[in-house]
């Protein structure tokens, strides 16, 4: 059984995220809030926390995602499909994203994703932060786009670990949720390959499983953004 707290200012929403995990018997919901002040106090437990990232606010709860996410496993659940909220929310330590707008059967997958360990970015948002992504696997001008993975060192001040043409759209695939089968086939190259190019990845920027990737990936984006 995966338990589940459900924090949301709007009381439609957690009755009908309720609703909707109710009905697999696998899930139950065991706390219902408006704010994160509700979860205080709670002994009994849970597993996955759906969090909303604005709650009565016009910013988003990024203090209290990093807090929560180092002692539990927490997965945005939220109207802001904005890449500049899922940088932030991922880079505070959320497990998962979903927007609101997703199929309730995806929102199921995103909490057993999340619950298993797992990290899970909804396929509506991976699309909206397509372009953004794109733009950041095109190396920079007189950049070695090589996939020996011998790109040599960074230059102008830029400390960012250099990564191949190929590595970076492997990450960028890696962000948007996608297996490495997936990625494969995507970028015409088999499974073996891919399996290559995630672990030059590994060492260059030294993160470990798919959410610290995913991270990394968004975190090259914002600093590319940074004026």
């Amino acid at each position: 059984m995966i338990r589940i707290a459900v924090i949301d200012d709007h009381e439609l929403i957690r009755h009908g995220l309720e609703y909707l995990l109710h009905r697999h018997e696998d899930l139950q919901v065991v706390l219902r809030g408006s704010s994160v002040g509700d979860l205080r106090g709670f002994d009994a437990g849970y597993d996955v926390l759906i969090l909303d990232l604005y709650l009565a606010e016009d910013r988003p709860c990024l203090a209290a995602v990093k807090e929560l996410s180092a002692v539990t496993r927490v997965l945005i659940v939220s109207a802001s499909g904005r890449p500049a909220d899922v940088l932030a929310a991922i880079r505070c330590g959320a497990n998962g994203y979903v927007t609101k707008d997703a199929p309730s059967e995806l929102i199921v997958a995103a909490v057993r994703t999340v619950a298993a360990g797992g990290f899970y970015l909804s396929a509506g948002l991976a699309d909206i932060l397509q372009s953004e992504l794109d733009d950041n696997t095109r190396p920079p001008a007189g950049a070695d786009g090589s996939e020996d993975g011998s790109e040599g060192g960074s230059e102008g001040g830029d400390a960012r670990p250099r990564l191949s043409a190929r590595e970076e759209e492997t990450l960028s695939y890696i962000a948007q949720g996608f297996t490495h089968a997936q990625v494969g086939r995507r970028m015409g190259v088999s499974k073996a390959t891919v399996d290559t190019y995630v672990e030059r990845i590994r060492a260059k920027l030294q993160v470990g499983n798919k959410a610290e990737l995913t991270r990394a990936a968004l975190n090259r984006l914002e600093r590319r953004d940074r004026p």
